[in-house]
């Protein structure tokens, strides 16, 4: 097994930083994302799965799995924090006003060494923000009163070996960060090296998934949410009022779906990958929670210093020919909702990108496109603007957060009004599945299409934009429709494990 760089690279290397990455790469035409996750996790060492199955060249060319966590971090507002290391010796001490303080101190720790040819992503915290992240940053948005997931508000693992698929060479390179410590160059690297050649004895054991019949059949039951339809309706009504008496112009009200489902968290990704293949497809499992999910919608990115957001409003499903396509598209781009709608959403990016972007360098370079995935299309538009002098990827994440999607406009005043009207705490959903990576950059997806799984329970929220003339009916329907997307995914998984029995 061939592994880079040699030692000789190495120690020229570790001059330059203490976190070096040491990489060995394996044809990967016998093995899929799913397969590997499914060894790692046999081994007792899968932490999550990063995919993007539909989306551009760019960015759908690899998939990342973490293994073997450095650190793992749970932060809850108000209340304790908790790092424990892959020894299982814990810290513990008061969470900071801003949460996300404990996550950029940590990553402060190392200085990565960059190599040529590598991926945008080679290591570094993946984790979600909860929506309630937004009272650490904003405390004039309250917390609605009732907690029901008992999740802390930031979990990242921090993450230095990887098992990432590059699609376009057909190859899996496996990838452990050696830590320098005190000048032990020699055995920092030895110790990569054994941890390669682990790794590479684990993805070489038999674990085969069985191969089973894709079953579509099967009823997908939506499950009553945590308001009665007449509850959501007048809850509508209500922020209805708000948008008349010129309070806000828009806020997005969700509610809560739950059920049984007893497979694994990989039954269910397995089943998402085919239903609702998306740009922002993860598994994070810490292990006492799973989130599993299928985001079309980046949050905020950031790439060597260029920010990126891509906001999405307005969909309307594929047509069944060409011409139904056109169809659809000339609709969706003729329907003046539809459009007011996502240039509030730009003007908010546009916005919330100007309180961290260096003045004047704010764009929108492509306005009102639409992006076509397998099942439906969006009105997409692209707004960047240059990180400015003295602001990092984490000044970025609380410039943004949440995404105005999710949230309504203006921003502050509409989740004060979701946190009165909802009554319950969102959690995960709405908030930020992410990576803050070694090297300073960062990538995150807006947390819908999201299960929670704790134990045996299931989790899905979904919500829709209420404007002046919303439809209480329709929107409570649209709630619905949106969590019955995912619903079918259980059902699909269900069926598989059935399947192989």
């Amino acid at each position: 097994m061939h592994i880079a760089p040699s030692f000789d690279e190495f120690q020229a290397l570790a001059k330059r930083g203490n976190l070096i990455p040491v990489y060995t790469d394996l044809m990967a035409d016998f093995e899929t994302p799913v397969s590997v996750y499914s060894k790692l996790q046999a081994a007792g060492g899968a932490a999550f799965l990063l995919e993007s199955i539909e989306g551009g060249a760019n960015l759908n060319r690899y998939s990342f799995i973490g293994t073997q966590p450095r650190r793992t971090i749970e932060a809850r507002l108000g209340g304790e924090t908790t790092i424990t290391d892959r020894n299982g010796e814990v810290e513990r001490f008061p969470t900071p006003e801003d949460p996300l303080d404990v996550i950029q101190r940590e990553m402060q720790r190392y200085e990565p060494v960059k190599l040529p040819d590598m991926p945008r992503f080679v290591g570094g915290a993946v984790g979600m923000l909860g929506y309630e992240y937004i009272h650490a940053v904003e405390p004039t948005v309250p917390l609605a009163e009732r907690d029901v997931h008992g999740l802390p508000v930031a979990h990242f693992v921090i993450c230095d070996t990887l098992v990432i698929f590059d699609r376009a060479r057909q190859t899996l390179r496996l990838l452990v960060n050696a830590h320098v410590e005190e000048n032990d160059v020699e055995g920092a690297y030895q110790r990569a090296c054994q941890s390669l050649t682990d790794l590479a004895h684990t993805l070489g054991q038999g674990r085969a998934i069985p191969t089973v019949p894709v079953a579509w059949g099967g009823e997908i039951t939506v499950p009553p949410g945590n308001f009665q339809q007449a509850e959501f309706e007048a809850m509508v009504e209500r922020g209805k009022e708000y948008v008349r008496a010129g309070d806000i112009i828009q806020v997005v009200l969700s509610q809560r779906f739950e059920r049984e489902f007893a497979h694994t968290a990989l039954d269910l990704y397995r089943a998402l990958r085919v239903v609702n293949p998306s740009p922002y497809m993860f598994l994070y499992d810490p292990g006492d929670f799973q989130l599993i999910g299928a985001s079309p919608e980046v949050h905020v990115r950031l790439t060597d210093g260029k920010a990126e957001m891509r906001p999405i409003a307005g969909t309307r499903p594929r047509g069944k020919t060409q011409e139904d396509d056109q169809a659809f598209e000339v609709d969706l781009l003729g329907d003046e909702k539809e459009l007011a709608e996502h240039l509030m959403l730009v003007d908010l990016a546009r916005n919330d990108l100007g309180r961290v972007c260096e003045y004047g360098t704010v764009d929108v370079p492509e306005y009102q496109t639409i992006e076509r995935y397998s099942h439906v299309m969006h009105i997409v538009s692209h707004v960047e603007g240059q990180l400015a002098k003295g602001k990092d990827a984490y000044d970025l994440m609380r410039a943004t957060f949440p995404a105005g999607t999710v949230s309504g406009a203006p921003k502050v005043r509409a989740m004060q009004i979701i946190a009165e009207q909802e009554k319950e705490q969102r959690g995960p959903y709405a908030g930020a599945v992410c990576y803050f990576s070694y090297d300073g950059n960062l990538d995150s997806c807006i947390a819908i299409r999201t299960a929670l799984k704790q134990g045996e329970r299931l989790i899905l929220q979904s919500g829709a934009g209420i404007v002046a003339d919303s439809v209480p009916e329709n929107e409570y329907f649209e709630t619905v429709n949106k969590a019955s997307g995912l619903l079918k995914a259980v059902t699909l998984a269900e069926n598989l494990v059935s399947g192989e029995k």
